[in-house]
């Protein structure tokens, strides 16, 4: 039965290994032990701040799953909170099992026990089947989502 948890320091290195695990993660991360200082920085903030949790999805001994949960308070819809779900990936080996939906559908009940008026989630254009999974379980595409990098001339 799989679990969910919050995630753990020891965790990262299963969850950069996800992250990287697809062809969009493979030119952005790197799941090289050790792994780079910069992650375990990211983990230290994530964890120390009330508005974001990194979750793990774990079958048995194994981390199989991981999203971020970030809690937004707003003023727009009178002053409502939402949750974004952000980096969600599931293990190669357990894919197409159940493990994402049920994950989504746990950060979705964690949104509703946070008093989120709305959960929302963004995947990139070039992930149809991700898109088609989120639309399954209820999302629509609403807005257009834009980004800018800041850090580098890209």
């Amino acid at each position: 039965m799989v679990t969910f948890r919050r995630a753990a320091r020891a965790d990262l290195p299963s969850i950069v290994r996800m992250l990287a695990d697809d062809p969009l993660g493979a030119t952005r991360e790197s799941a090289a032990l050790p792994l780079a200082e910069s992650y375990y920085a990211a983990f230290d903030d994530i964890d120390a701040d009330v508005n974001n949790e990194l979750i793990v999805a774990q079958l048995e001994d194994r981390v199989v799953g991981v999203l971020q949960l970030t809690f937004i308070p707003s003023i727009t819809y009178r002053g409502s909170t939402r949750a974004q779900i952000e980096g969600v990936r599931i293990d190669a080996g357990y894919r197409q099992h159940g493990v994402g939906k049920r994950m989504v559908e746990w950060a979705i009940n964690r949104a509703r026990e946070r008093g989120c008026d709305m959960v929302q989630l963004t995947t990139n254009k070039m992930r149809p089947d991700a898109i088609a999974f989120y639309e399954a379980l209820g999302f629509t595409a609403t807005h257009e989502g834009m980004k800018k990098r800041v850090m580098s001339d890209e």
